[in-house]
């Protein structure tokens, strides 16, 4: 008899959510306290579902958050020039930040497993990584497919104009090792914090590809410092 279908996660839980309180700065950044505070319930059958890492080893979801807080970043696809330039940039988050507020920094893609080391390489991204192919996960927490219009301003992580960059991505479609697209080019990704245990405390669904939450402020929700994305050196004071 076949296993009744999961019901996906379609309620947006964000700081303005009442029954999910979010904090604001670092200092209240204290994301499971007791009670009915404790965030919204991920249901046990999603966290079991599978994400590969680069070997194809397959590990449950909820094994990625059990003993700790993550920043879990959904992309859309390793080939979209939007989430190669939104990865460099959480590639620049230091690991003794994350490591002072005991959190972990997770991205999810979507396409095979085999992509994983060349996109770390193209990006620099050296934090922990994984793929859903199947987009299992993706569906079950209600993320997007298509493009929704929407007014929500430019990111502060892309670069590229949507010329110059679906040229280079068509372009590295073409000449990497295997052809494809690395994954749904029509699926959107998402932004949550999870965890210690299979709680949700934020999670926000990307509308397009120019939708991603701005890093600083999901740093800020979980109590890391924060990163200075736009390379000026550092003035010290003496």
């Amino acid at each position: 008899m076949a296993a009744p279908a999961l019901a996906p996660i379609t309620r947006q839980v964000s700081g303005r959510t009442a029954t999910v309180p979010v904090p604001s700065c670092p200092a209240a950044a204290a994301l499971v306290p007791s009670g009915s505070a404790r965030g919204q319930p991920l249901a046990d059958a999603v966290a079991e579902l599978p994400v590969l890492d680069s070997s194809g080893r397959r590990v449950p979801f909820g094994e990625l958050f059990r003993e700790r807080r993550a920043v879990v970043v959904f992309v859309r696809h390793f080939l979209c020039y939007t989430c190669k330039e939104y990865v460099e940039d959480l590639a620049k988050i230091p690991k003794s930040f994350l490591q002072e507020a005991d959190v972990t920094l997770i991205v999810i893609g979507q396409s095979s497993y085999h992509h994983i080391e060349p996109f770390c390489k193209l990006t620099g991204y050296c934090h922990e990584i994984y793929v859903d192919p199947e987009r299992e996960i993706y569906k079950r927490l209600g993320m997007k497919r298509g493009e929704e219009v929407t007014s929500s301003g430019p990111s502060p992580h892309i670069k590229s104009n949507i010329l110059s960059g679906s040229i280079w991505s068509l372009w590295r479609a073409v000449t990497g090792p295997l052809f494809d697209f690395q994954g749904d080019p029509v699926q959107q990704g998402g932004t949550l914090v999870l965890g210690p245990g299979h709680y949700i405390h934020f999670i926000h669904r990307d509308r397009n590809r120019l939708d991603h939450k701005p890093i600083n402020s999901v740093l800020q929700l979980v109590g890391v410092q924060q990163v200075d994305f736009t390379g000026r050196p550092s003035v010290i004071h003496v």
